[in-house]
């Protein structure tokens, strides 16, 4: 029984959760001011070749557009695949610590707010919640799963 309400309840409330945190970091971003150029160098190749003014608006609209998709359930494993390469981009190039010399120092940077050793805490969660929708899809409460059933025949 809590399979069947698995395929329907755990995995939308993953994809409510994990795309409200991006349309938030979108939202933010299409308010704010373009930080990139500032950690452009830090941005690891081919990243670090476009320009910041684009790389701001990618990750924006990636975040946004991910974010609702997610919500909503529609292409969902584009969205996490690209929101996994967004967040990988943003612990090397924002959250990852500078210098770190042990796995000690490392797990310093795995807290929420940066005291000068990193944060790649929430990033790291981020990335591990996507994983699944990767691998498992969005469930049967989902765009993408009606369009499954209706279209392609529950396969």
């Amino acid at each position: 029984m809590l399979d069947g309400v698995g395929e329907w309840i755990g995995l939308l409330l993953l994809r409510a959760l994990v795309g409200w945190e991006f349309l938030e970091a979108g939202w933010t971003k299409l308010h704010g001011d373009n930080w990139f150029a500032d950690i452009q160098d830090q941005f690891p190749f081919p990243f670090s070749v476009v320009p910041p003014e684009i790389s701001w608006q990618m990750a924006t609209w990636f975040e946004l557009l991910g974010g609702i998709a997610l919500i909503i359930g529609l292409a969902t494993r584009f969205f996490s695949v690209s929101l996994i390469i967004l967040t990988v981009v943003a612990i090397l190039s924002a959250h990852w610590p500078a210098e770190w010399n042990s796995l000690a120092e490392l797990a310093q940077g795995y807290v929420l707010t940066d005291d000068g050793y990193g944060n790649f805490k929430l990033p790291l969660i981020l990335l591990v919640m996507l994983t699944p929708l990767v691998f498992c899809g969005p469930g049967r409460l989902s765009i993408d799963g009606w369009i499954r059933q209706h279209y392609l025949g529950n396969r």
